[in-house]
């Protein structure tokens, strides 16, 4: 638990840098280098290893998102990209994001996938995607194969 505290002070700083460092890069094409972006990005890497740890030694719960996930994951083994299902009265549109390219990055190597929360006008519940930014930040993280 110290360690848990110890990485979310760490992250508040890290946090402001990274959100200003991707403002000033909105729009722009090309390799860019982001030190503050990829410093947080590994931060939030260490909390969410340091929370699931604490899971499975049973000192926290576990969230109503990883819980609904492993439920929509077993019931739905084969859904795409953008499928809708309902479950328990609410509707969950399946996702995946690149998370390993090719060497040469035109092909993706590895899929990361996970469920997010449909709100009744269609939109994405912002609620629920930041805790699965959370919960698996390295989902949100696209990385070359090294050979």
């Amino acid at each position: 638990m110290r360690d848990l505290s110890e990485v979310n002070q760490e992250l508040l700083p890290l946090k402001a840098l990274a959100d200003r460092e991707l403002a000033s890069i909105y729009g722009l094409t090309g390799m860019v280098y982001t030190p503050y972006i990829d410093e947080y990005m590994q931060v939030s890497i260490k909390k969410a290893a340091i929370l699931a740890s604490l899971k499975e030694q049973g000192y926290i719960p576990l969230s109503e998102v990883e819980v609904i996930s492993a439920e929509l994951d077993l019931l739905h083994k084969r859904a795409r990209s953008n499928a809708v299902f309902e479950y328990k009265g609410n509707q969950y549109k399946r996702r995946f994001s690149p998370l390993k390219l090719s060497k040469s990055g035109k092909n993706v190597q590895k899929w990361a996938k996970f469920w997010l929360l449909q709100l009744p006008n269609g939109n994405v519940d912002l609620r629920w995607e930041r805790e699965v930014r959370e919960i698996w930040p390295s989902y949100f993280l696209i990385r070359t194969i090294n050979m």
